[in-house]
């Protein structure tokens, strides 16, 4: 999908969609850019996964303090007991703040506002290791919440653009951070030792384990390119390590840029991944591509 000139809050760039399937067709929800690089969250449909049809309008804009003037950005929905749960950044270009969302169509959505008031994120700069701890009070973003009820009796979610953070919740609305072990899940690769964060929420795999899919950047080591935006996956276990960290975890991205939109774009050298469906035998990775358009990468659902 590629920007919308006939509709201004859409037409300057398109960013990292989030995906879901219900009654056999898959819904997008995209974050789109107006020509003022103010964000909106849109919405899209489609009955095979690849051509969409856009709903006009936005369905999450800027409407409240801590979101005027950066907007709305960067969903990611889950669907439980019929309602959608739809996490986004609110940015007021000062400070990122991780925000919650229901449903129960995907077009009408009733905000709570953000999510972690009190959390402390770092700045962590790879070019200045003695600034890499630089405290960022209130500070979140990239929620990823695992859409069932985990075996210690609450909903999990990792959250963080630093590091892969841990916050549980009873109902849903409510999220704790557990500062017990805060980081779910540190740098590991050479691919994301500048950045990383979620991307779609996690799957559940077939023996119980919960599959994650997210996004890290490099800083050129192993011949990376600096700065690149890719996707890689790890692997939860949910009875004995629910907290982090993970159990295991790719070494190297499952996807990176390649093509013609990635390569060059608003942000050079970008893939970045929200949105992971199973669909008609398929399984379906929507991500951003160079910050400005929509793409999909397709793989066999293994019998």
């Amino acid at each position: 999908m590629a920007p919308n000139p006939a509709n201004n809050w859409e037409s300057a760039y398109l960013y990292n969609p989030s995906a879901i399937v219900v009654d056999d067709t898959v819904w997008l929800l995209y974050r789109a850019q107006d020509s003022n690089k103010t964000s909106s969250i849109g919405v899209a449909w489609s009955k095979d996964g690849y051509n969409f049809t856009r709903y006009n309008n936005p369905i999450v804009n800027a409407t409240e303090p801590y979101e005027h003037g950066g907007g709305c950005e960067d969903p990611r929905v889950i669907r439980v007991n019929g309602t959608f749960y739809l996490t986004y950044t609110g940015y007021d270009l000062h400070t990122a703040r991780l925000c919650l969302a229901t449903s129960t169509d995907l077009v009408n959505w009733t905000k709570y506002g953000p999510m972690l008031l009190n959390v402390t994120d770092v700045l962590y700069n790879w070019q200045d290791p003695l600034a890499s701890w630089t405290p960022r009070q209130g500070w979140s973003k990239s929620g990823a919440i695992l859409n069932e009820r985990q075996p210690d009796g609450t909903y999990h979610m990792h959250f963080g653009d630093s590091f892969l953070y841990f916050a549980n919740s009873t109902d849903l609305i409510h999220w704790n951070v557990t500062y017990d072990q805060p980081v779910f899940a540190p740098k590991l690769n050479v691919w994301e030792q500048a950045l990383m964060e979620s991307a779609a929420p996690p799957v559940k795999t077939r023996d119980g384990m919960w599959l994650k899919f997210y996004n890290g950047v490099a800083t050129g080591l192993g011949g990376y390119t600096p700065t690149q935006y890719s996707t890689g996956q790890m692997l939860i276990d949910p009875v004995n390590q629910p907290y982090g960290p993970p159990i295991a975890r790719l070494e190297s991205p499952i996807l990176q840029p390649t093509s013609v939109h990635e390569v060059e774009g608003q942000v050079d050298n970008v893939v970045f991944s929200e949105g992971l469906i199973q669909f008609k035998g398929q399984w379906f990775l929507y991500f951003g591509q160079g910050d400005a358009f929509l793409g999909v990468a397709t793989a066999p659902v293994q019998p």
